[in-house]
């Protein structure tokens, strides 16, 4: 495979890609995941680590094994903000600084440390800063339709067994829709979008890049990708005339095989009765990729919502390219132009980051930006 090919699915921290998802705030966690007073291990990045809420529910990200022998941190105790390993009772802080060894009655000369992590808690999901130096303010991962009065917030994590540039790929890939969402049952969503093939551009904001895929002058579907791994969506309502939802999902990896998805579903509370209930008691939690086998061996479609259907549809179509999709065999066509144009931007800020330069300054946009309804869908027929 051509070299800059292969350095799109890497994720290690040695490796260029590893460095620039490391230079941005990550999700690793949904807050639910991990208790007051309880740890419990995670692989994020390519690095085993322990996540932990401390004795007053203030959660922390540290290395994932003892400095002394190597046994896991995640079975020893929650101790105030600190976390003792269950071996010999090292105790560690939240930056990973051991301060204790009970077997030791004099401190050593050099202080011993694991890895540990900044945290920051947002709408559901324990974010981390994994880079090198003090972590930056906590913002580009922000959106205001999550912050806004009025909204309902479902978060969903999920992990599925496949790379995650492939999904990352897939989000700048507007014309799978008119096909992808088809498969296995016609839902709201490609109801709602259409299935005829879009014209396609694209351009480079201050946060990543706006996708626009036009398939009438009324019926403009706009996407807000931002780097290096987020994509903010409008899902159709349950019927005709709802409100449409915005859905913006980060593809954190786990490993080069694996992906963690962290989804946050907004919608406004003014949203119909029953389409707020059919929001709420949906069943999030639906994992395509625990179907594997009914969905890509015997070629089935699970008995699923309709919401939960997208999620297959996207499963099959990225997983059926393997857990690491072999761009050397790859025959790109116009189609493509947003896999094209999102590969050069990854490129040029690795690239960057190999000669030791500066990479782009990303921020968060700075105008409030609402994604377009088609005409046709608001209001009922």
């Amino acid at each position: 495979m051509n070299d800059n090919l292969t350095l799109l699915h890497q994720t290690g921290p040695e490796t260029l890609m590893g460095r620039l998802l490391r230079s941005f705030w990550q999700p690793v966690a949904t807050s639910t995941s991990i208790a007051k007073g309880k740890a419990r291990g995670i692989r994020i990045l390519s690095e085993d680590l322990t996540i932990y809420r401390s004795e007053n529910g203030t959660a922390h990200l540290v290395g994932g094994r003892c400095a002394h022998r190597g046994t896991v941190m995640h079975t020893g105790w929650v101790q105030g903000e600190d976390l003792r390993c269950m071996y010999h009772g090292w105790r560690y802080d939240s930056t990973g600084l051991c301060v204790e060894i009970p077997a030791e009655k004099q401190a050593r000369e050099r202080p011993l440390r694991i890895a540990g992590y900044p945290v920051h808690e947002y709408c559901g999901l324990v974010f981390a800063w994994m880079g090198e130096g003090n972590a930056p303010e906590f913002r580009l991962p922000r959106k205001h339709m999550l912050e806004e009065p009025g909204r309902h917030i479902v978060t969903i994590g999920q992990e599925w067994d496949c790379n995650w540039f492939q999904q990352i790929e897939n989000s700048l890939d507007a014309v799978h829709v008119s096909f992808v969402h088809t498969w296995g049952k016609s839902t709201r969503f490609d109801q709602g979008i259409t299935t005829s093939v879009p014209t396609l551009s694209y351009e480079e904001t201050e946060s990543g890049v706006r996708q626009y895929a036009t398939r009438s002058k009324d019926n403009v579907r706009v996407s807000d990708w931002t780097f290096p791994n987020n994509n903010h969506v409008l899902i159709p309502g349950p019927q005709k005339g709802d409100p449409w939802s915005d859905i913006t999902i980060w593809r954190v990896p786990v490993d080069d095989h694996r992906t963690m998805r962290f989804a946050l579903s907004s919608f406004h509370a003014s949203m119909g009765e029953e389409a707020r209930k059919f929001r709420e008691g949906a069943d999030f939690d639906y994992n395509p990729a625990d179907d594997h086998e009914l969905i890509l061996n015997r070629h089935q479609v699970p008995d699923v919502s309709d919401a939960q259907m997208i999620a297959v549809q996207d499963y099959a179509a990225v997983r059926g390219q393997g857990t690491i999709a072999d761009r050397a065999i790859e025959n790109l066509s116009i189609s493509d132009a947003g896999i094209l144009f999102v590969r050069k931007i990854f490129q040029r800020e690795m690239e960057a980051i190999r000669l030791g330069q500066p990479t782009k300054a990303w921020a968060p946009l700075e105008e409030k930006y609402e994604l377009p309804v088609p005409a046709a869908e608001k209001s009922a027929a």
